[in-house]
């Protein structure tokens, strides 16, 4: 399930206001989401949530729910490592 975090994050980047979001979702299914925007997206992803991604982490990403998988295992790391 997409957090509402991630939700308002990619929404946000994309300038959209509303817009379905769930883990199946692919760039391609939402307005605005090309790959010029997908940098955006990912960093405001990354400032959001106070996490950084490595290049091949964001290369293997397939849909949305890919990408809350990454955040959450992130947040998991950085909760390990305090």
């Amino acid at each position: 399930m997409i957090s509402h975090g991630l939700k308002t994050a990619i929404l946000s980047a994309l300038k959209l206001d509303e817009w379905e979001v769930t883990d199946a979702t692919v760039a391609a299914d939402v307005p605005g989401w090309d790959s010029l925007s997908h940098i955006n997206v990912v960093l405001a992803v990354e400032k959001h949530f106070g996490v950084r991604f490595k290049s091949v982490e964001v290369l293997r990403l397939k849909n949305v729910g890919d990408l809350q998988r990454l955040v959450d295992s992130k947040l998991a790391q950085r909760r390990n490592s305090l």
